[in-house]
């Protein structure tokens, strides 16, 4: 009888660990080489999953160029005591110093982790926050400082949130525009994009500018409707991509001289993403009608476009939706994530300077935001 009930007993506890490991399953990271190694400055890259909107499946890749290994879900193998590991939508990812940043919008916080080994070294909460900067001993984040509510009207204003890098506390908030996306840093003023994309149709159409020593809001140039990502370039030029209204105004390119914060270009050219290396600006864009894709290049000094596919090899027919582009600062290699169906794992396509695919390696769902980890000029 005693026998039956110590049987009974490691049965019950059997069955709670099955269930709690059911509950808050800690997937294990996987490994797959994928190129032979490159020795230069540069040790390797972070790819940040978004995973869908509600579902909690923002995951972590990270690309090792000494070793040619590409290693799948790294966060909850580093991380195995963090519930519901990084969270809901991952939208931005950078380094600063030697941690790593995770801005995780409809989780409402940034993760902060170490840039090394990825192991989790605090928490910044902040409601919707977008995408984050650095200048000095600063992080600067947006935020649209309202719940997560697709084709709901808010008419309030977001911020900016400046926060020490050394404790991770908010030490001040800089009201903007409405719904402010992303932000460049240029001298002693921090220019946000202002997209008012809550307030359909009625979309803001301004860049703020905050002045770093003061945090205060000094003035806002107007450009056009839904600004989105920002570029600064050598020649003190912002770049400054606008999504239209979906309707009449169609989605445009601006450039801005900043010496004299006037508009000296407009291009025809939609972005979904892109990334400047040296004078080139790498354009990858999905319509949101059509659904035809484009690879564009922009020459940032002379402000014409000089590439309508920077593919050569014809994979750009089997990608069917990228959602972000890196480009080496060294080699010129560059990739590009396709989120597929957005509900799937999605596939990262590694290309030669010359546009040919040299390998390509299954990531998590929504591939789309790029950390580099290394030195490099």
């Amino acid at each position: 009888m005693r026998t039956a009930h110590i049987f009974s007993l490691i049965l019950l506890v059997c069955l709670l660990f099955v269930s709690c490991r059911d509950e808050y399953e800690i997937l294990p990271s996987e490994k797959i080489v994928v190129s032979l190694p490159e020795y230069t400055s540069i040790d390797g890259f972070y790819l940040l999953n978004e995973g869908n909107m509600g579902m909690n499946k923002a995951t972590l890749d990270y690309y090792d160029y000494k070793t040619g290994t590409y290693r799948r879900n790294i966060f909850g193998e580093a991380n195995p005591t963090v519930i519901k590991e990084l969270g809901d939508v991952g939208n931005d990812l950078k380094i600063y110093g030697n941690k790593l940043y995770v801005v995780v919008n409809c989780s409402n916080k940034i993760d902060v982790l170490d840039a090394r080994t990825a192991v989790k070294l605090g928490q910044i909460d902040i409601l919707n926050c977008r995408y984050i900067n650095f200048h000095g001993a600063y992080a600067y984040v947006t935020s649209y400082d309202c719940p997560v509510q697709v084709n709901s009207i808010y008419e309030h204003n977001g911020y900016v949130a400046k926060i020490d890098t050394a404790t991770l506390e908010v030490v001040d908030k800089c009201y903007v525009g409405q719904q402010p996306d992303e932000l460049e840093i240029v001298g002693n003023n921090i220019y946000v994009a202002n997209s008012g994309g809550y307030h359909k149709p009625h979309y803001d159409n301004t860049i703020s500018v905050i002045d770093v020593s003061t945090f205060e809001e000094t003035h806002r140039i107007e450009i056009a409707k839904n600004c989105y990502r920002l570029r600064v370039d050598s020649y003190a030029q912002l770049w400054i991509s606008t999504r239209g209204d979906y309707n009449t105004q169609k989605p445009l390119l601006y450039c801005l001289d900043l010496a004299t914060e006037q508009v000296v270009d407009c291009l025809d050219i939609s972005v979904s993403d892109l990334c400047l290396s040296g004078d080139s600006l790498y354009i990858i864009n999905t319509d949101w009608i059509s659904g035809e894709v484009n690879y564009s290049i922009v020459d940032v000094e002379k402000r014409k476009l000089v590439s309508t596919n920077f593919i050569t090899d014809g994979t750009d027919k089997i990608i069917r939706k990228p959602y972000g582009v890196l480009v080496n600062p060294i080699t010129k290699d560059f990739y590009i994530p396709d989120a597929k169906n957005l509900l799937s794992p999605g596939t990262l396509y590694c290309f030669d300077k010359e546009g040919r695919q040299k390998w390509n390696v299954r990531t998590g769902d929504i591939p789309a935001h790029f950390a580099i980890l290394g030195e490099y000029k």
